[in-house]
């Protein structure tokens, strides 16, 4: 028995991150600063978490107010602001119910039970299987990471929780095998595969997934923790592709950095979210789901989305002009919205390194040659053009 406390000095927190070494200490806008007082331009976003910025200021007000009247109670009882961005969500969004959770990966991993309990209650198939794609992140639960298609994500964790059936992304094959497979109960995907090197999905392929789910009647999840709350340039992916999800997850940029997930559903499949069926004791807690509030107000009164897509296209056009310049160096550039993949000849983490340490600009790799490029949505034309400086002189040096 492991009883005795290890003599090896080590770290109080576990080494389960790859970190820079710098910390920070403030943020504001599309910039922090580290305990040195050093600033940097922050293209990361918190990995797509701050559409609106460090510290937005609509969102710094509603949590001072909140803090004032209640900072938690079971969900044995009503929570006002919960059933406000409940409803918030609802009206805009193809779904009829919300349940909050905490984080991205719990809201996967209620969509996947949503999933199952719909198979075994409605289509009579407990022993059927999710299809998921090659190279998807879906988070790092038990269920979640089986759902993720990657072998480096699941190494060292086995048995591997079983239930999903891997196929190819953006492949006719896969749809072609999800139509011919009697025990698949519901296709799960992201609209651009971000840890998978921000891969868009064909506009045709996922309309031909929607068509096969809807005729064999089986649901279609859509995960949207990194492209939800306006990174493509509308407040869910799924609206730019023509077809409507049975379910719907988010997190990340929801809570404008506080804490928050949620999956959603149409009333077919949600209605069988019963009591007891589900839980969370920190879910959809009043603290974090006033943050929701103020950011979904804040992104309509502040027009985020148009803000996104005029950024979105001024950024491209900057990035394109590299490319041009540096063709042996940048070999293409994807991604939708302000969810940006450059490919890169050199290790993207060499230029993420040379960009934070020589020119303070923090971004993020996806891959071993994909940068991956979050700024805020409401960043400005000015720190742009600072990034793309320094971009510059990044590749000029190589």
């Amino acid at each position: 028995m492991l009883n005795t406390k290890s003599e090896e000095t080590l770290a109080p927190v576990m080494s389960a991150y790859g970190r820079f070494p710098i910390t920070l200490e403030k943020g504001k806008g599309s910039y922090v600063w580290n305990t040195e007082g050093t600033k940097y331009l922050d293209f990361t976003a918190g990995i797509a978490v701050l559409a609106l910025g460090h510290v937005p200021d609509a969102v710094e007000a509603a949590l001072k107010k909140q803090l004032g009247l209640l900072w938690h109670c079971s969900n044995l009882y009503h929570i006002g602001p919960q059933e406000k961005l409940a409803q918030m969500l609802t009206e805009r969004t193809c779904c009829d119910q919300v349940f909050f959770c905490n984080s991205g990966a719990e809201a996967n991993e209620g969509a996947i039970k949503l999933a199952r309990r719909y198979a075994a209650s409605v289509l009579n198939k407990p022993e059927g299987h999710i299809v998921t794609f090659n190279h998807s992140f879906h988070g790092r639960t038990l269920a979640t990471m089986a759902a993720t298609a990657q072998e480096k994500i699941q190494s060292g964790y086995g048995p591997v929780v079983p239930g999903f059936k891997y196929l190819p992304y953006n492949s006719e094959n896969s749809v072609a095998d999800i139509a011919s497979d009697d025990q698949c109960i519901a296709v799960m995907l992201e609209m651009v595969q971000g840890e998978g090197g921000v891969i868009p999905a064909d506009k045709t392929w996922v309309q031909q997934l929607s068509a096969i789910c809807t005729e064999k009647g089986i649901p279609m999840i859509i995960d949207e923790v990194q492209t939800g709350m306006g990174r493509t340039g509308t407040l869910f992916a799924y609206e730019q592709y023509g077809i409507e999800p049975d379910i719907l997850t988010a997190a990340k940029a929801l809570g404008s950095g506080i804490p928050i997930g949620a999956f959603m559903a149409k009333k077919g499949i949600s209605k069988l979210m019963t009591p007891g069926s589900h839980g969370s004791t920190f879910g959809g807690n009043p603290i974090a789901t006033a943050a929701g509030v103020a950011t979904i107000h804040a992104f309509e009164q502040q027009d985020v989305l148009a803000q996104c897509t005029s950024n979105a296209a001024y950024l491209r056009d900057k990035l394109t002009a590299l490319k041009e310049s540096y063709p042996k160096q940048l070999t293409a550039i994807r991604g939708l919205g302000l969810l940006i993949g450059v490919e890169t000849k050199a290790p993207a983490i060499d230029l993420v390194n040379e960009l934070r340490e020589k020119h303070r600009v923090l971004i993020l790799t996806a891959g071993k040659h994909v940068l991956r490029i979050l700024p805020p949505l409401v960043t400005d034309e000015t720190e742009i053009d600072a990034f793309i400086a320094a971009f510059d002189a990044v590749l000029k040096e190589l």
